[in-house]
């Protein structure tokens, strides 16, 4: 049985497991505490994929787990145009083309055993993908609010697996506040704010130091927008460190976009008003997420780990695109800004540092802007 605790992340409140919830009082977000350890001495009876680390995932009867045995993804070497080698992990090979199936995957198992009949998301396009999916293997309905200017092939995908989608004129800020509107009477299966979703992500961190040799790297560079990597990230890395896997935590750096990066602003000044901040368009759109909920969180885990937070214009995320586009993997231009902020973090590291970073989602993804790309100079987004 596996041993894990649902509180208040403020407050310090215990809140009921067996509760649909995904938010404590006055709107307070919550966090999982799992208390189990990962048995190595067994682990190899389980299939690779995110569910070999089942022991570590709070999900109580075998029978609600909702997968497409996604996980394990290919962990690379790259060689980067400063000619630093890098590991790169392949999340953009998963079942719907992003990463996000890793949140999707447990955040539903949750959902279908809690016995949720509906859920509300909103997305600007591969989160949304990843929760329809599972939704729809779970025979879950659900809802999707999406951005108006969300990129058509990620609108055509969500709609393929029988989601409804909901558009929202104006921004991503105001999507997300119409779906958090329209969510507090039904399951808000959010990737920011439902605690579940980080115990998906957190199997990055399971499968990385694995594939190292129970390992953390030196350095892990990621994006960061609602933080549902950087916190995954830090809270599978911390979980092994306290079972005594590994034995440090890897430095977290992570990656914006200079036309959006509330994170960047908020990390290098404390008296920085997130809602005052008005960000401008960019080409990386899963990134551009003006008020991440979790702010603060994602500030004391790259704090903690003696990270940074580095920015990208919208031309680096371009040719940071067309240079591993020449290597053979098609990456949607959100993942290609993380590969950009990897570059002109790792110039003047040491050779020696391990370091390692991630695909998030595939080129395909993004067919309009990648057409662009190849075919205008000046990228009208």
């Amino acid at each position: 049985m596996i041993n894990f605790s649902l509180k208040g992340h403020e407050s310090k409140k215990f809140f009921d497991p067996d509760q649909a919830i995904w938010k404590g009082e006055s709107g307070e977000l919550l966090d999982i505490n799992v208390s189990s350890n990962l048995n190595l001495s067994k682990l190899d009876e389980n299939p690779h994929g995110l569910w070999r680390y089942r022991g570590v995932i709070p999900i109580i009867n075998d029978n609600n787990i909702v997968t497409f045995q996604e996980g394990n993804t290919p962990l690379t070497e790259v060689i980067l145009p400063n000619n630093k080698l890098v590991w790169i992990k392949q999340d953009h090979l998963f079942p719907t083309g992003s990463y996000k199936d890793r949140g999707a995957s447990v955040l539903i198992s949750k959902a279908k055993e809690l016995g949720v009949s509906k859920i509300i998301q909103d997305s600007s396009g591969n989160a949304g993908a990843a929760i329809a999916a599972y939704a729809a293997a779970a025979n879950i309905p659900c809802e999707i609010y999406l951005p108006e200017e969300t990129s058509l092939s990620k609108i055509v995908q969500i709609e393929a697996y029988g989601a409804k989608i909901i558009k929202v004129p104006g921004s991503r800020k105001d999507t997300a506040k119409r779906a958090l509107m329209e969510s507090q009477n039904s399951y808000y299966a959010s990737h920011s704010y439902n605690p579940y979703f980080f115990q998906g992500t957190k199997t990055f961190a399971y499968e990385l130091a694995e594939q190292l040799n129970w390992n953390a790297p030196d350095i892990l560079v990621i994006p960061a927008g609602n933080g549902t990597l950087l916190l995954g990230c830090y809270i599978g890395f911390h979980e092994l460190v306290q079972q005594k896997i590994i034995q440090k935590m890897p430095k977290l750096v992570a990656v914006q976009s200079e036309k959006c990066s509330p994170l960047f602003h908020y990390f290098h000044d404390q008296n920085f008003n997130m809602n005052l901040y008005e960000p401008s368009e960019t080409i990386a759109e899963g990134i551009a997420i003006p008020n991440p909920v979790r702010l603060s969180q994602m500030f004391q885990a790259i704090k903690k780990t003696g990270g940074d937070v580095v920015l990208v214009s919208d031309s680096e995320i371009i040719e940071a695109w067309k240079y591993i586009s020449r290597l053979g993997y098609f990456i949607e231009p959100t993942s290609a800004a993380t590969i950009a902020g990897l570059i002109n973090y790792s110039n003047n590291l040491d050779p020696n540092l391990k370091i390692a970073s991630v695909f998030t989602g595939s080129g395909l993804k993004s067919i309009d802007k990648i057409q662009k790309i190849l075919g205008q100079t000046n990228i009208k987004l």
